[in-house]
């Protein structure tokens, strides 16, 4: 008797393995992102970053998946962070790159006519010369 695939099954023989790690989520085929392990005796979900290879007893998920990710009532959900992930700004990143912004978008002419009267140029003895955002600061030994 002849074997035959259904329409549905991979052409691909089950023993290649992709060299993309999907979500483990059930019809998910997004490429995973996270891992997911348990520490049941802490009653706790690790979420981290994905693992170097897959484990059997973890769970790779998609950015979907791990945003989304709630834990059973009682559990606690830790999640780690990648150190090679871009960190969020803070409030005071925003405010200080907005100063920088304003700072740069000034007239030339106006800075230093404000310089000349009083301003927060001729008051700083450290600054020796200025361009745009940019100041050059003397030395404190000389």
């Amino acid at each position: 008797m002849e074997s035959r695939r259904s329409p549905l099954k991979s052409a691909v023989p089950s023993n290649v393995v992709s060299p993309v790690r999907r979500c483990s989520r059930t019809a998910c085929g997004r490429p995973a992102v996270a891992t997911l392990t348990y520490v049941y005796a802490d009653s706790t979900a690790v979420l981290g970053p994905l693992a170097t290879y897959a484990e059997p007893h973890c769970y790779d998920l998609c950015a979907e998946h791990s945003e989304r990710l709630t834990a059973p009532r009682g559990w606690e959900v830790v999640r780690l962070t990648d150190g090679s992930a871009p960190a969020r700004p803070s409030g005071d990143d925003l405010e200080a790159l907005a100063n920088a912004v304003r700072e740069a978008a000034r007239p030339q002419g106006r800075t230093a006519e404000a310089g000349g009267q009083g301003g927060r140029r001729s008051a700083d003895p450290m600054e020796v010369a200025r361009r745009g955002h940019l100041r050059v600061l003397r030395s404190p030994d000389s």
